[in-house]
């Protein structure tokens, strides 16, 4: 029990709350869509789970996995700078918890099983999920060469929603994308937030993020730029979506919370960068994510 809450301490599991509502609301807009339909009984090398409930476990299974992967690798990858910031020495990899070998061979088992899933869901969800793991494990280089390292972080997240859809469908749709769009500003927002905490460290170790390169001033108005990109992103899938009240309910929630998290955090003053992080952005997620599935459901 104690090695479980360890790993799960590593990935911190608990930040599945920004990704994981996401997934739900482009799982439940494929379920139900007009264009749902169930796949791939002809095709004798694929096995496709005709039903949803099927699907929608695979679904969560096929996040918790690839999520877990991701965050095991960023920590294994970056052990050796963790060890040197006050802020991260405490983490499982350089705090000795867990050992690097065993921290890289849960990301290996993630990433098959991962692979697996998709499988098991259907043939354009497993021929892309090479590409899903690309994008998410790259992402712990990015900080070594690029202040857009955020970006990229948003956008493993934002496949969320459309990956998710997929597993339903098997097709694109403008909805899910636009969800997409909006998750990975939404993050890429955040993320410049979170990395406000380590500009001194990252300047002194040539890593690169936006607060770093640009000043923490800067890079707050970059993340207020991002989040109202978002912002209209969900906006715009309101619209769009022909969605009702419940709809309008969440977006409320959501913008929101985007505004009251850079009401309190300034420049000159960090330290409610961590209620920002994860109270703010996750009632965001969540609570957004309850009033969308309801409007779904209740339509």
């Amino acid at each position: 029990m104690t090695s479980v809450k360890n790993y799960l301490s590593l990935v911190k599991f608990s930040h599945t709350i920004f990704a994981m509502p996401f997934a739900l609301i482009g799982f439940f807009l494929g379920w139900y869509s007009p264009f749902f339909a169930s796949q791939g009984s002809n095709d004798a090398f694929f096995f496709y789970s005709g039903s949803p409930y099927i699907k929608f476990i695979l679904v969560i299974l096929c996040m918790v996995t690839a999520r877990s992967a991701a965050m095991a690798f960023n920590r294994y990858l970056d052990k050796s700078f963790d060890a040197k910031n006050p802020r991260t020495a405490i983490r499982e990899i350089p705090a000795g918890i867990i050992s690097a070998n065993s921290a890289l061979i849960f990301v290996i088992v993630n990433c098959i099983v991962f692979i697996i899933s998709t499988w098991f869901i259907n043939k354009i969800c497993f021929f892309l999920s090479p590409v899903a793991l690309f994008v998410i494990l790259f992402y712990s280089y990015t900080k070594r060469f690029t202040a857009l390292c955020h970006l990229v972080l948003g956008l493993g997240l934002s496949l969320a929603p459309i990956g998710a859809y997929l597993a339903v469908t098997g097709r694109f749709d403008v909805l899910p994308v636009l969800f997409s769009f909006a998750v990975l500003f939404w993050v890429s927002g955040f993320d410049i937030i979170y990395a406000l905490q380590d500009v001194d460290f990252d300047l002194s170790q040539n890593l690169y993020s936006i607060p770093s390169v640009l000043g923490k001033a800067k890079a707050l108005r970059v993340s207020e730029l991002l989040h109202v990109l978002s912002a209209g992103l969900v906006i715009s899938a309101g619209f769009i979506g022909s969605f009702g009240l419940l709809y309008w309910a969440g977006v409320i929630v959501f913008v929101g919370m985007l505004i009251y998290q850079h009401s309190i955090v300034k420049p000159n003053d960090l330290k409610r960068v961590n209620l920002a992080f994860m109270t703010a952005n996750g009632i965001a997620s969540i609570v957004f994510a309850c009033f969308v599935l309801a409007d779904i459901f209740f339509k």
